[in-house]
């Protein structure tokens, strides 16, 4: 085995090595602004493709944190065995352009069968899937399935682009530009997916849009390695016996500097998702600034792998995560969530939507920026620390797999096991524990590692350095600040932070976060940093009314399903029917039936514990998707649709989906709020509803008349009203009627002059809505433009415009009732404000 190269620890370089570096700079690096574009354009279509396959798999296989974990581990893990694999089974005689157009051109065909086949693959998913473990290991197979063969492919490109660049100071210095354009791509894919492919087209198109990126790539890089001949290899190096052993450090350092990277993008995409508003826009935003930060970091990181001792400078990277972790922790929770615009402080950026966005960049780069800068430095520095004269695509395959590799760990774990144990505070002080273990062991390396030493300083210098580093570590992590809790409970909301809102209860679960605060004796349930339910009367209201109304219409349900349990009251509101036998709660987060439980047994007549009560913690989607079970009421009150992925229960496929599990005469209602959202936003889910529902009703559950929030009601057949028939089960239930009249409705003319307007009436208006379709959830990215208009009242009115005395609904009715009905209803034609 060969010694290690006297340059290598700092001596000047010989000639013939020189010369080396100059043929290699005369042939890799006279195209490298050609290549920097192949990885720019390799990077964007990427992150297209996770964004639509996340999409696409998501209502597959359901939006659960352990299906997000099994995406997201499938997504990466394909991309480590790519890099991993690609020398075992690409041989050195086949010409790097060539093959990396191979992997492009491969790359876009699994692209376009990913999108025809996965119907296929859902049909099977969706007929044998259970619970418990038989599901997680059913969702892992169609994750599998579906995402490792594309991202295999991806995995090894950069291994393969790496056999075109020898592996001089100068070569691993350009492969970490290469690295930059990658994420320099990826930031663009983000942007563009997140901004307009999704927002104005659908997954189809973006996924054309990639493979488009792909061909072109590939057809580029096939006319490049048609031209211009392999790089020659003759020489020192081609045999593995002149192959010097890489140290082990640079591999261990840059998985935990993988590790670190995700453990922290976990956490703050949930703090400042919070804060920002958890929309399809601000995921993408946050994402893009992440992204960004890594790729000026790989930039000035591939400037300093020309320096003499490399190595050393990752471990000065890993020291300098500690601060800088602790610089984004404290101005996501301490300073940025203040910068808020007012009209003497930067009124423009509440002018428009873009600028709003703008603003929020701004604030989330001034916290991300530094850490991520770091991090994307590490990378081209742990390749400079490894490199030795060995086949480039296994030197890059292997540091890439060990980032890899520590970046699927660092994101699972702190997602599923240590916020949902510890909490956000203590997951960010792990990763600075970990992040000062990986500096010290790159400038204090084991005594076996003589590879590494013979390549860095002095020893008292390294250990000077290391000891004061771990020094100022362990103060530092001791003043890493908790999420406020005000920040948990109503995010970017900050005004009710402070005096006068108490905080009986606040968890950060694996999904959400989860609070319940009272403020002036009313007490509120906040999920994802909103007000989900309260007992205040304009919620009670609400809540009540999407049970009892169904159940009213229904005449006779025994078997309901209620997707979102909030504060359990919607559940609750069935109790007091006493043919109902069986209540199915399907909520996502546990920690919110056992909030509710705890908090809001009152009001929700301690369902929970009722033995009609069954409890399913799973995403409800996937839920309907899975069972063969029939209801005779399906309730659903999921959160806001501005939510990432709560476009999901509003879909045309999920009213589809809900249709085959009601039994005959089956009673569908669907919460739609119309403060933070627009006109277009509530004609998108009105419309999908009524397509589904053709006599669908709406009825507004505004205890002061100005509609604030609506609810759709639907049936499988017609809706008809006995409402003679209905009074007489209000006046001989009185449970029921104290339930109702708790809420402000004491009699039977209160509760149906809630109505609002019903489909047939409202075809003029909504002539021009968007359907919100699974292949575009076009009301996630509607809403999400929306998320701080408050216009409820001028939606209502629009509403409302052509409403009628319903003849067609309302039968065998009394004279004395039907006056009375006919006159609430046609004066409640406009809303009050």
């Amino acid at each position: 085995m060969a010694e290690t190269p006297p340059w290598v620890a700092g001596k000047p370089m010989p000639p013939e090595t020189l010369a080396e570096t100059q043929a290699e700079r005369s042939t890799g690096g006279k195209f490298t602004p050609v290549l920097l574009l192949l990885f720019v354009g390799s990077g964007a279509s990427a992150l297209i493709y996770e964004i639509v396959w996340f999409h696409l798999l998501g209502l597959v296989i359901g939006a659960s944190s352990i299906s997000l974990a099994v995406l997201l581990g499938s997504f990466m893990g394909g991309m480590c065995l790519g890099s991993l694999g690609f020398h075992r089974f690409v041989s050195t005689d086949r010409h790097p352009l060539r093959v990396y157009a191979f992997l492009e051109l491969g790359i876009g065909l699994m692209g376009l069968v990913i999108l025809l086949v996965l119907p296929l693959v859902s049909r099977f998913y969706l007929t044998s899937v259970g619970y418990g473990l038989e599901s997680v290991l059913l969702r892992a197979l169609v994750a599998g399935i579906c995402l490792l063969p594309p991202t295999i492919l991806m995995g090894a490109t950069l291994p393969a682009i790496a056999r075109w660049i020898r592996m001089t100071n100068d070569g691993v210095s350009r492969l970490g530009f290469f690295y930059g354009a990658n994420i320099v791509g990826a930031v663009i894919g983000t942007a563009l997916a997140g901004f307009y492919l999704l927002r104005v087209f659908d997954t189809a198109i973006a996924t054309y849009v990639a493979v488009t990126i792909n061909i072109a790539v590939g057809s580029l890089a096939i006319v490049l390695g048609t031209r211009y001949a392999m790089p020659e290899t003759e020489g020192e190096g081609d045999s593995p016996d002149s192959a010097i052993d890489a140290p082990a450090a640079p591999y261990v350092t840059i998985m935990l500097s993988g590790l670190t990277a995700l453990g922290a993008e976990v956490v703050w995409t949930r703090q400042l998702s919070l804060l920002f508003g958890a929309s399809v826009y601000n995921f993408s935003l946050i994402l893009v600034i992440f992204l960004s930060g890594l790729g000026i970091g790989s930039s000035a990181g591939a400037v300093l792998a020309r320096a003499k001792r490399p190595g050393e400078l990752l471990g000065f990277c890993q020291l300098m995560l500690v601060p800088s972790i602790l610089w984004g922790s404290f101005m996501i929770t301490e300073q940025i969530p203040y910068w808020l615009p007012t009209p003497e402080f930067l009124p423009w950026v509440m002018e428009s939507v873009a600028y709003t966005f703008g603003w929020d960049m701004v604030r989330c780069a001034v916290a991300l920026l530094p850490a991520t800068f770091l991090w994307g430095a590490s990378f081209p520095l742990a390749l400079a620390a490894t490199a030795r004269r060995d086949d480039p695509g296994k030197v890059v395959g292997g540091v890439y797999a060990a980032n890899t590799v520590g970046a699927i760990v660092g994101s699972l774990f702190t997602t599923l096991i240590w916020i949902p144990m510890a909490g956000t505070r203590s997951a960010q002080q792990a990763l600075m524990v970990l992040a000062v273990g990986a500096g010290v062991l790159m400038l204090v390396p084991p005594a076996s590692d003589n590879k590494l030493k013979a390549a860095t300083s002095k020893p008292w210098r390294r250990i000077v350095t290391a000891t004061v580093g771990f020094v100022v570590a362990v103060l530092l992590i001791n003043m890493m600040p908790a999420t406020p809790q005000g920040l948990i409970a109503y995010g970017r909301f900050i005004d009710y932070w402070g005096e006068g809102t108490v905080y009986l209860h606040t968890v950060e679960g694996v999904d959400a976060s989860v609070a319940v605060t009272q403020f002036a004796g009313e007490r509120s349930m906040h999920v994802a940093g909103k007000v989900v339910a309260s007992n205040i009367p304009i919620d009670m209201r609400l809540q009540r009314m999407l049970g009892h109304l169904p159940a009213i219409i229904h005449e006779q349900p025994r078997s309901i399903l209620i997707v979102g349990c909030g504060a359990g009251v919607t559940a609750g509101s069935f109790v007091a029917h006493p043919d109902v036998e069986r209540i199915v709660i399907c909520e996502i987060e546990k920690h919110v039936p056992e909030t509710a439980a705890a908090f809001f047994a009152d009001e929700n007549y301690d369902v929970l514990n009722d033995p009609r009560t069954e409890l399913i913690i799973d995403d409800a989607r996937h839920f309907l998707a899975t069972t063969d079970e029939k209801f005779d009421i399906i309730t659903s009150d999921p959160i806001h649709p501005w939510v990432r992925g709560a476009a999901t229960m509003y879909s045309a496929e999920y009213f589809d989906l809900v249709k085959e599990h009601l039994n005959p005469g089956g009673v569908v209602t669907q919460w739609i709020p119309l403060y933070e959202s627009s006109e277009a936003a509530v004609k998108s889910q009105l419309a999908t509803f009524v397509g589904a529902f053709p006599d669908a009703t709406v009825w507004n559950s505004d205890i002061y008349g100005g509609g604030y929030d609506v609810i759709a009601l639907g049936q499988v057949g017609s809706t008809q009203i006995d409402v003679d028939a209905l009074d007489a089960r209000l006046r001989g239930n009185p449970s029921l009627g104290q339930s109702l009249a708790d809420v402000d409705l004491n009699s039977v003319v209160d509760l149906l002059a809630s109505y609002a307007n019903q489909g047939r009436d409202m075809t003029a208006w909504l002539a021009d809505a968007e359907l919100n379709l699974d292949r575009n959830l076009r009301l996630q990215y509607l809403a999400g433009l929306a998320l701080n208009q408050y216009v409820e009242l001028d939606i209502y009115q629009a509403l409302t415009e052509g409403r009628r005395y319903p003849e067609n609904l309302f039968l065998t009715v009394s004279p004395s009732l039907e006056s009375a009905l006919r006159r609430e209803i046609l004066v409640r034609s406009s809303p009050t404000p």
